[in-house]
């Protein structure tokens, strides 16, 4: 008798194991299926990792550049004076766009040669063509640019360039029009010469903090 209790207490225990697999079978068959949802949401020539979004060559060419300073005023780069004009696909290359802020500029060689290294850095191949039309005005410049050149001791241009977009160099200063001194403020300032450290900017003096300035000329 006790031969056969262990038997039936055998039986019930295979018994019992058999009912619980279906539980350990619907559990498997659920880890097998998850990892497929995932698969399917982000499927796609676009696919993106989770949180990051999908830039092309041209726009991270543009986060490149922003690194690349001008050589003259080493506190802007050359998209916030507007010298950096456009990036372009062209195949399995890039072209990129620079203006001279004036034709005779004779930055424009080294600011090619900082473009080219930066993009290089990057291992990003591009044409880089140097365009004079539509010419540069300092309308292009960005409200940061301007910011930081006052914060470096220049008179950011304040007026609108002519609607020809012609440089005038030995354009007089307007009636009225009056350049901020970036040391003080005062506006109590006056032009000592028409040229100042560069051929685009004048040199003023403030007639308050008797400092002297170089003024972005505004064209």
């Amino acid at each position: 008798m006790e031969r056969d209790a262990r038997r039936r207490a055998r039986r019930g225990d295979a018994a019992q194991a058999g009912r619980r697999r279906p539980s350990h079978a619907r559990q498997a068959g659920h880890a097998f299926r998850a990892p497929e949802l995932p698969a399917r949401r982000h499927a796609g020539p676009r696919a993106a990792a989770p949180g990051r979004a999908m830039v092309t060559r041209a726009e991270y060419a543009w986060h490149v550049l922003d690194t690349v300073a001008d050589p003259e005023i080493p506190v802007v780069s050359i998209r916030e004076l507007g010298i950096l004009r456009e990036v372009n696909e062209r195949g399995d290359t890039l072209e990129v766009v620079i203006t001279p802020t004036y034709s005779g500029c004779p930055a424009m060689g080294q600011i090619e040669d900082d473009v080219r290294a930066a993009l290089a850095a990057s291992d990003i191949r591009a044409d880089i063509v140097t365009r004079l039309a539509p010419a540069w005005t300092t309308d292009w410049m960005t409200d940061a640019a301007k910011d930081k050149l006052r914060a470096y001791g220049i008179a950011p241009p304040h007026t609108r360039a002519p609607s020809d977009n012609v440089v005038q160099f030995m354009k007089p200063r307007a009636r009225g029009e009056s350049v901020a001194c970036p040391q003080c403020g005062s506006t109590n300032t006056t032009e000592t010469s028409h040229f100042g450290s560069t051929a685009c900017k004048a040199l003023y003096r403030c007639l308050d903090c008797r400092e002297p300035f170089d003024h972005f000329k505004p064209y």
